[in-house]
This record gives C-alpha cells, structure tokens and sequence, in this order.
C-alpha cells in the first residue's frame, strides 16, 4: 500500500491485518518500485494525488514494467470518482475505490481481486510450466550421461526461474555429506563435496522424501540453529529463500534439487516448488537410462583405459600421450592457442634403483604419477614420457603461466615424503619447460626437443630446478 498519507496508512494497515492480510506499508511512494522487488506482493492499493508524486504515473510506469505489468492495483483517491475511474482503469488498474470508504467494500473488493489475480497467476504459470517442461525433457531426452542431464536440468530451471544458485546434489538420507554434481551458477563445478548440516532444508527433503520451501532464510525455523552460528561466526550468507527437492533413483542413488535465490530477488514459492518437483520426477527415467548407459559403457572404457594408461603411474602411457598432445597442439596452431609443455626427470633415480631396489623406484613412481594427477587441472595432460621421466601438457597455457605451474610442481614433489616400505625419502625433480608458439616449434618433435634441451639444462644448473 503506497500513500504518502501516514494516518491513511496506519488505518488501512490496521484494518487489513486485522482481517489476516499482511500488509507493507509505502510512506514514501517514489521508493514504490524497490519495495516490489523486496515483497513480490498479490496485490497494490495506490493513492492517486500525493504532494510528492502522482499516482497514475506511477501506475503508468508500473504496467509498463514487464515483471509488474500483471499485479492487480486498487487506485484510491478522493478525486471525482466518475474522472478517477476512468482515468485509473484507462491505465490499466483493476479498480478505483472512492475517499472516504466503507470498510466492508473496500475488504470485499481487495479479497475479490486477490482471488481473481491469485487465479491468474495460476493459470499463466501452468501455461509457462507446461511449455518450459516440453523443452527441458526434450533437452534431457538428448542428453545421454548422467552429467549432461544435471547439466541440463540445473542451466534451464536456473535461467527459468532466475535463480541466483541451482544445483544437483547427491546424497542419502542421514548422511551429513553431499556432493554437488553439477550447478548453474558454477557450470565447471564437478563433485565438490558439501556439509548438509549447514543446509537443513537439504537434510529434511531427504529425510521426508518431499519438497521443502524456505520462503525466508531470516526467519524460518528451520534455519534457527543456523542462524545463531553465522551470527557466532560473523558470518553474512545472502540466502534469500530455498527449495530442496528430492528425488530416489534405482540402485540406491538418491540426491536434492537444490533452488536458491539471494536477497533482493524475488522470493521462491510454493508453485517454485511444484515446477521444480515435477521437472525432476519427470527426469528421473532419464537419469536411470544415463546410468544404465554409463555401465554398459563402463567395460568399453576400461579396456580403452589399460590401452592409454601406464600402469604403473596411472598417468598416460607414451602412445596416448603423443596423441593427445598432438591434438592440441594442432588445436593451438588452428586456433591461434597457446601450449605449454613440461618434460620432468626425478634426479638420481638411478641411485635409488641401485641403493633400494627396483620396488623402491616404483613406489617413487607411482607416488610422482599420483602427484602429477592431483595437480593437473582436467583440461590438462599427463603421461609417463618413459623410465622416469614424465611430460605434462597445458593446453591455453601461456609460457609465464608454465613457468609458475612448473614451479609449484617442482616444490611439491620435493616437500612431498615418498613412503618407501615402514620409511620415508625425499626426492627431487628437474624440468624443462617449452610453450607454442615460439621460434622454431612447428611439431610436436620441436617442442618436445625445446623442453628436452631446457631440461639438460636444468640439470647442469644443480637439479630441482625449472629452466626454460
């Protein structure tokens, strides 16, 4: 209710709570528009003559605003009611109420056009829930891994509805870790791992094995203990409003849809709700069929992997390395890329071979492979160059941006304690560093040679260095 009237204000607001409404009271009409953005209210009563503004511009604007154009407005005023109405309705408000009112019409009309807008709102949704449905499961119908439909599910609802967050999250009821397998906001974010404790609504959909809506994070109850931590903490989380639906796959896999809007956006519903359930139990058949696929697949890939992988460091045996590293450094000459490549040798491998044994150099080894693996990123290569030497691709990876990886790769494997047996040894490693473009590089040959001749001279410089 936006008059510049307080005494009006407090009336009306008094009358209308007393009858079960809550109201919002606007003293001063010209912050109209950020009060609609914090409330999203069903209904408006505005007042036509105000010192500070006028009520029908203000209307105007309001139907003009493409969020707004559908709100019902009351108008109120004390002008001529025949030149009020006229003028009100002609803008496209939902009726004009004549100062001074009689309470029960004015009770009468606000009930009568929230029923009547509520029903609006209802059947505009459904429409729009019914056309964005068809399109989401004919994404998901094309979508083949389970990966790609979370994907799919979390970008479109995300964009759908406006979230500021969306995501999938796996997770068994009473477990106090999730991991989120996909996320609008974030779409490179794959398997991070979550604490459910600090999202109850999460932990309570999996327990009841229904929707849960938290309309207002500062409020509900259901935050309450949360609450009290981040005040403890001085933590501030913009969490507006959320909705955690779940959903049970055969085999036993279970997880949230996760819905999540921040303050000054438009809080989530219960038809938010509604839309997002019937999105995700619709796309259930299509997530077991993924899986499904996924597992028929499953011994395909492993007899792909004992091709491509060394066995000993798990990093990339030399054929598939050579491969890879010449597609992307064709990719690079065709895209105008840049490609980094770090050839590592382990300093005086030969002496831990001698002086340890053979078991002890591949247990170095494959330590060294599982460092390699932790550190790369997943655009990256790693391969196992030959003995003990290894090579790592950086695709998009500019010759300074080399350097600094290669560095941080030197530091960790020399602070790392390689467990050999009940004991433990410190082991060093020598790179060389070469990056597309440069003088000189037109093939995989070149570069790797360029790397070979920067190694050497890392060695010659006193080992566990990085030279270029």
């Amino acid at each position: 209710m936006a008059d510049d009237d307080e005494t009006l204000l407090r009336t009306l607001t008094w009358i209308l709570s007393e009858n079960g409404y809550d109201v919002v009271a606007v003293p001063e009409p010209r912050t109209l528009f950020e009060r609609l953005d914090e409330t999203a209210p069903d209904l408006l009563m505005l007042d036509i003559m105000m010192p500070k503004v006028d009520g029908l511009q203000l209307l105007a604007r309001l139907k003009a605003h493409e969020r707004w154009r559908d709100l019902p407005v009351l108008m109120i005023s004390s002008m001529p009611p025949e030149e009020a109405t006229v003028r009100s309705l002609g803008l496209g408000a939902a009726d004009f109420i004549p100062k001074p009112f009689r309470v029960r019409e004015l009770l009468a009309r606000v009930q009568a056009h929230l029923r009547t807008g509520e029903a609006l709102r209802r059947a505009r949704d459904q429409a729009r829930s019914s056309v964005a449905m068809v399109d989401i499961l004919h994404e998901i119908t094309d979508a083949t891994r389970p990966d790609e439909i979370f994907q799919v599910l979390t970008r479109r609802v995300g964009r759908l509805l406006s979230l500021a967050r969306c995501s999938m999250v796996l997770a068994q009821e009473g477990s106090s870790t999730g991991v989120v397998v996909a996320a609008y906001e974030d779409p490179a974010l794959r398997d991070l791992k979550i604490d459910l404790t600090k999202y109850p609504e999460m932990s309570r959909a999996l327990e009841i094995k229904k929707p849960v809506l938290v309309a207002n994070v500062a409020t509900d109850q259901l935050y309450a203990l949360i609450r009290q931590r981040w005040e403890r903490e001085g933590t501030r989380v913009p969490t507006r409003s959320a909705i955690a639906v779940p959903f049970q796959l055969r085999g036993g896999t279970s997880g949230v849809f996760f819905l999540r809007n921040n303050e000054g956006e438009a809080r989530l519903t219960e038809a938010d709700a509604q839309f997002a359930n019937s999105v995700i139990q619709k796309a259930v058949a299509a997530i077991e069929k993924g899986y499904d696929m996924a597992a028929a697949l499953s011994d395909k890939e492993r007899y792909e992997q004992l091709a491509t992988v060394d066995q000993l460091t798990g990093c990339l045996n030399r054929r598939a390395l050579q491969e890879k590293l010449e597609l992307e450094l064709d990719r690079a000459q065709r895209y105008a890329f840049s490609l980094t490549i770090l050839l590592l040798d382990l300093d005086r491998f030969k002496h831990i071979n001698d002086t340890r044994g053979h078991l002890a150099g591949d247990a170095v080894l494959r330590q060294v492979g599982a460092l390699l693996r932790e550190e790369v990123r997943s655009v990256d290569i790693a391969g196992r160059y030959g003995g003990e030497e290894f090579v790592v691709g950086l695709p998009n990876t500019a010759e300074d941006g080399g350097l600094v990886f290669a560095e941080r790769l030197r530091q960790r494997v020399a602070d790392h304690p390689f467990a050999i047996g009940q004991e433990t040894l410190r082991v060093t490693v020598s790179i060389g560093v070469a990056a597309f473009p440069g003088e000189g590089l037109q093939s995989l040959v070149d570069l790797l040679s360029r790397a070979d001749t920067a190694l050497y001279r890392a060695k010659h410089d006193g080992r566990s260095l990085v030279r270029l």
